[in-house]
């Protein structure tokens, strides 16, 4: 797999969340081999919880997988700036590349809000990439928004 499919493969998880009438936002956690290793997308609603965000979910199943709390050497490639929720569970799983799409000037932990990984006691940062097929992450979003609020 490549850069890109690994984004792509977190796109198709978005577009499973809006047809589930979820947030239009996946996830893929890639191994250090660069094997895709869990994906979700968010099933908050589905699920009755708040916390089950495409970034954790991903998160559990492969700590789940690597019978570990730690990813190291793992990358994870998600549709939206994560919240500072999903920053901090990735800094928690001391995950080392965080990979995303639109930025969340409302909502994001990492470039906007609490930016989690500016914090002292924050006890790891993984090497950021943002703007990773944004435009693809933003129409979804707006499109399902838009869906909804249409009379």
């Amino acid at each position: 797999m490549t850069f890109k499919s690994h984004m792509d493969a977190a796109l198709d998880e978005a577009r499973q969340a809006a047809a589930r009438g979820e947030v239009p936002v996946g996830a893929v956690l890639v191994d250090p081999t660069g094997r895709i290793v869990a994906r979700a997308g968010n099933r908050t609603r589905e699920l009755s919880d708040p916390t089950a965000h495409a970034e954790i979910l991903a998160i559990r199943a492969a700590c789940a997988a690597a019978k570990s709390e730690r990813l190291p050497g793992h990358a994870l490639y998600v549709t939206l700036e994560p919240c500072a929720m999903c920053a901090t569970a990735i800094a928690a799983a001391r995950i080392a590349r965080l990979y995303f799409g639109a930025s969340d000037p409302k909502s994001g932990g990492v470039a906007h809000g609490a930016r989690v990984f500016t914090h002292p006691q924050c006890h790891h940062v993984p090497e950021i990439y943002d703007g990773i097929a944004a435009a693809e992450s933003e129409a979804l979003l707006k499109r399902f928004f838009q869906e909804r609020r249409a009379p």
